[in-house]
């Protein structure tokens, strides 16, 4: 059911794509078990960040894992404690110039480490929290894992997550036959959307050389014979926003990212006659069966799905797609229970 606002109680945002390993194949009795031996806990005094599960329902005796339709939802809470990093440096400096104060020399390289850590520790209990969730959508039967993060740094939390939680859980990266980038600059040169989907108003193209310069369309037509120079000029698109169907709206990103993703008017008709208490799963199985129908032809669209490091071809009479990074390793390869390093080209860090 909606909620007061009219809005669905659930809905996907963002979506970055993996494939789920086919060997994987837990009950749900144990996987929620594993959950719930990882359940969120707030942060203790001296811990900078605590994450775990909670109900995606929102209700505090709810399952961790939520079953609708077949599809699996959970929801990964983090709390971290912000500490700028001025304040830890300033604290630090004071406790350098005691140990000179009281024994004649300064701290050396090592020591000057250790006051940092101190320092750290000691503000730490004083430190305001900031609280972020994360949803998390796994269709086993289709072998997919989506993650509603708007970066891969985060999204690769949530997996790191998964892996340590479910015993044998493991996933790939999502590779098509066709870059992005390449697909995306095919159907704007050509005037043609693939099959089902619409080119919307919103585009970004880039420079692939030194300067990355770069050109935004906002709400602006993009089957002009502007748009085609730029790409004939070898601008790539990084961004361009398509709509499903005339059901869901959303914008395709280079590293075959989903987001902004909209439900247009009437997807979620006659969601809110449903009773009260099944307005979750109302809006879960609206949510997931319409985007477990898009996937498939997403992936169609950019020349069907190919071996995790296979070269990603082009569209005929497409120009030729910058080089793409490597896509990730594969989940398992990471220690069990490492949190990922920040990845390269995020603006911030994941929390």
């Amino acid at each position: 059911m909606s909620n007061s606002s009219g809005n669905p109680a659930i809905v996907f945002k963002n979506l970055i794509i993996y494939r789920l390993i086919p060997e994987w194949d837990p009950t749900l009795s144990s996987a929620q078990e594993a959950a719930f031996k990882q359940r969120f806990a707030p942060c203790g005094k001296s811990q900078p960040q605590s994450l775990g599960w909670v109900p995606p329902r929102g209700e505090a005796e709810a399952p961790l894992i939520e079953v609708v339709g077949g599809h699996w939802l959970m929801r990964l809470q983090v709390e971290q404690k912000m500490l700028p990093g001025s304040v830890v440096k300033r604290r630090a400096e004071e406790m350098a110039q005691q140990v000179e104060a009281s024994t004649g020399r300064k701290p050396g390289k090592r020591e000057s480490k250790e006051l940092r850590e101190q320092a750290t520790q000691e503000l730490l209990p004083q430190a305001f929290t900031k609280m972020a969730g994360v949803s998390v959508w796994i269709a086993p039967k289709q072998k997919f894992v989506c993650v509603d993060a708007g970066s891969t740094s985060r999204a690769e939390v949530v997996i790191t997550m998964l892996v340590k939680t479910l015993e044998g859980f493991g996933v790939q990266a999502l590779q098509t036959a066709l870059s992005p980038a390449s697909a995306m600059a095919g159907w704007l040169e050509s005037g043609e959307a693939p099959p089902f989907f619409t080119v919307d108003r919103d585009c970004e193209l880039k420079a692939v050389d030194e300067m990355k310069s770069a050109v935004r369309y906002a709400r602006h037509a993009l089957d002009g014979e502007e748009v085609r120079e730029h790409i004939r000029m070898g601008k790539r698109p990084t961004r361009l926003a398509l709509t499903w169907h005339s059901r869901v709206s959303f914008v395709l990103t280079e590293q075959l990212q989903v987001k902004k993703i909209q439900f247009e008017d009437g997807v979620f008709e006659g969601a809110g006659a449903t009773k009260a208490e099944d307005g979750f799963d109302a809006d879960a199985a609206i949510a997931t069966g319409e985007l477990i129908q898009l996937l498939p032809d997403l992936i169609e669209a950019l020349g069907g799905e190919q071996p995790l490091g296979a070269v990603p071809g082009v569209l005929p009479n497409a120009p030729a797609a910058a080089p793409t990074a490597p896509a990730p390793a594969s989940a398992p390869a990471r220690p069990q229970g490492a949190l990922p390093a920040t990845t390269a080209g995020d603006d911030s860090p994941p929390w």
